[in-house]
């Protein structure tokens, strides 16, 4: 698999709205640890082991500013940190566990997240990722933050040379389902490597539209479950209409710097929301993440 199809399906589905956090958002998910281990192998007496090895540790630690995830501002133009693990296998199966602190809440973990996701690519120009993830948020947190819930998603990957093209199908299942619909534009591109061939800058900007389910009110527009009326969405005794439609707009330039173990990931990002509504805390603005990553195994 190359490099970028591993960087971009590596991250927890944390922020997969906005930042690839995982999560971000990974989340989203899935989002460069894997990179220099495929690509830039440090000379040192084990580089052969780690070539060969089939079983893959990193941990993370990461922070950022103005956490979006799926069309919702979570910690609401505040920082938040984050910290986990991530396994692999052949370089194609991973599972990660994740807990993230937001500064507008007391607990030292808001939420935590649990993700597994498989990719494959079948050839050089066609790829396919499946993702299950599920969030739980802090039981003192469910009635301001969300409601903990399961999100899974299929991905298809077509590189187009000049274009590197995700189209993402997903569901979030909690008190109700909603889907969700990604379609991502990026152009990968590295550096010469440095430092004997010890490290690499690369960078991947992308643009990315959202798809979802909006409700429209009186009041405003509404987002689906699972966030709440702390910021999140709201109920309303007003008549609604459901739609699917375009939710935001998502600019991003991820940097990535891969030296021997270590891999730190800077990604910049600007959220232009589609609808406008009063009920819910506005995704739109300035985002930022750090992560940094070490290979463990």
């Amino acid at each position: 698999m190359s490099a970028r199809v591993i960087q971009d399906y590596l991250y927890p589905g944390l922020l997969r709205g906005t930042l690839f956090f995982i999560l971000l958002a990974i989340v989203q998910g899935s989002y460069a640890v894997e990179y220099h281990n495929t690509d830039v192998t440090a000379p040192d007496s084990t580089s052969e082991e780690v070539t060969k090895s089939k079983h893959n540790l990193y941990g993370s630690a990461g922070a950022g500013y103005n956490m979006i995830y799926m069309g919702s501002s979570l910690s609401q133009d505040k920082p938040f940190y984050s910290g986990g693990l991530i396994y692999g296998f052949n370089k194609e199966f991973y599972v990660s566990a994740y807990g993230v602190h937001l500064n507008i809440f007391d607990p030292l973990i808001s939420f935590s997240s649990f993700s597994l996701n498989y990719s494959h690519a079948f050839n050089s120009w066609f790829d396919i990722a499946l993702s299950a993830s599920r969030y739980q948020a802090n039981k003192t947190l469910t009635d301001t933050l969300f409601t903990s819930f399961f999100y899974a998603d299929l991905t298809l990957g077509f590189d187009w040379k000049l274009l590197y093209t995700k189209l993402s199908a997903g569901g979030l299942f909690s008190e109700s389902s909603s889907a969700y619909l990604q379609l991502r534009n990026s152009r990968f591109f590295q550096t010469p490597e440095m430092f004997k061939g010890k490290a690499f800058f690369s960078f991947d900007p992308y643009v990315n539209l959202l798809f979802g389910v909006l409700t429209e009110t009186t009041e405003g527009t509404v987002l689906s479950p699972p966030y709440r009326k702390g910021g999140r969405n709201g109920n309303s005794s007003s008549s609604t209409t459901s739609r699917f439609g375009l939710m935001e707009i998502d600019l991003g330039l991820p940097i990535s710097f891969d030296i021997g173990r270590f891999t730190i990931d800077a990604e910049p990002g600007y959220t232009i929301p589609v609808y406008s509504g009063t009920t819910i805390q506005s995704a739109k603005g300035f985002v930022f993440s750090l992560s940094v990553y070490f290979r463990i195994l």
